[in-house]
């Protein structure tokens, strides 16, 4: 009969790749059973949305055979556990992410929701607020136009609002309590004290991510929203030619401030080529080449991706369900590589203060 003590040694051999420590050191091995010819253990990833979830686990099986027998019948859990450094203020929300443009126009919006859903069909509990206050999108995204949220009683018992819930994640956006026809025409504090009732009044529950679609540019709201709430970082969208880059060095540079010091997961490219239906293997980079990766290198900061320009990406928060959730584009599996490498990034963030041995 094997020992745990010789599981533990095989798997120090597997290495997390993001965060080059070995699994053991990570404490990443939990309910090792051991019963004659089987064996069977839980490695716990620090998000659903892990992109090397298969090659870990292919990892793990290889050190068993090589390290105590390969005619061994293994079974291995993959499982996660959302890390969260957070305490106090909305402590049972792990991640506040924000997802920022320098400039309007440039897609954020879209690729806001399409990042919250992926995060959620990954199997994460996934939150999103719509704090762009003077042009709200969700509510037309997610085919919730007219609606209103309900008043929940919280577990404190105080009276909150209950973010209307669909395709599994809990939406929160001021175009659920304005009339959509009608400008919203509010002063600076008026527009910080609404931004601050999506946070603060809403029954969010337990969330392994809030996503936070911020307006364009770097006013009242992203200065209050950075100072007031444990972000855990921002995504940057921008689209390739030097107008939205110029703004988006801008949208970085605020996060980067000394009285913010928002770390940046990286830099995402929307409309970077269009290729005609017609022409499946042709790109036509319209808008310049390569601009948001130009961006991510001048940061040092990682390039999560780049978006096609596609109609069908439009027209599917047109019609109130993002692409993502469309099994049959190929477009979705691009915003979940994207999503999954969010997740990394904020997987490497929250790990760094557990790297010292076991």
């Amino acid at each position: 009969m094997i020992t745990k003590e010789q599981v533990l040694q095989a798997l120090s051999h597997v290495e997390e790749p993001d965060l080059k420590k070995d699994l053991v050191t990570l404490r990443m091995i939990e309910n090792i059973e051991i019963s004659p010819g089987k064996l069977s253990f839980q490695v716990v990833l620090t998000t659903p949305a892990c992109p090397l979830k298969d090659f870990i686990e292919r990892a793990c099986r290889n050190a068993i055979a090589h390290f105590i027998d390969k005619d061994l019948q293994v079974t291995i859990h993959m499982i996660s556990r959302v890390a969260s450094q957070k305490d106090g203020q909305l402590a049972n929300i792990k991640n506040i992410v924000l997802v920022a443009s320098g400039k309007g126009g440039v897609g954020k919006s879209t690729v806001a929701a399409n990042l919250a859903l992926a995060l959620s069909m990954s199997g994460a509990q996934v939150g999103l607020i719509d704090a762009d206050i003077y042009g709200p999108s969700m509510p037309i995204m997610f085919g919730l136009e007219g609606a209103r949220p309900k008043a929940s009683q919280s577990a404190d018992g105080k009276s909150r609002i209950a973010p209307i819930e669909k395709y599994g994640i809990k939406l929160l956006s001021i175009g659920f309590f304005t009339d959509p026809n009608q400008p919203v025409p509010w002063r600076g504090p008026m527009v910080s004290t609404a931004v601050k009732q999506l946070f603060n009044d809403a029954d969010w529950g337990e969330l392994d991510y809030l996503i936070v679609d911020l307006p364009p540019g770097t006013g009242d709201i992203h200065i209050t929203v950075a100072q007031t709430y444990p972000i855990t970082g921002a995504v940057v969208v921008t689209t390739p030619q030097n107008v939205a880059l110029a703004d988006a060095h801008k949208g970085v540079g605020l996060f980067l401030m000394n009285p913010i010091n928002i770390p940046l997961l990286g830099v995402i490219e929307n409309m970077a080529y269009f290729t005609p239906a017609e022409l499946p293997e042709n790109k036509y980079y319209i808008f310049g080449k390569g601009g948001g990766k130009r961006l991510a290198e001048y940061y040092d900061v990682p390039f999560l991706g780049e978006i096609p320009l596609v109609k069908g990406i439009s027209d599917a928060g047109d019609n109130g369900m993002p692409i993502v959730l469309d099994d049959d584009s190929p477009l979705a599996f691009s915003f979940k590589e994207i999503a999954g490498k969010v997740a990394q990034q904020i997987s490497i963030l929250q790990a760094i203060p557990k790297l010292s041995p076991v």
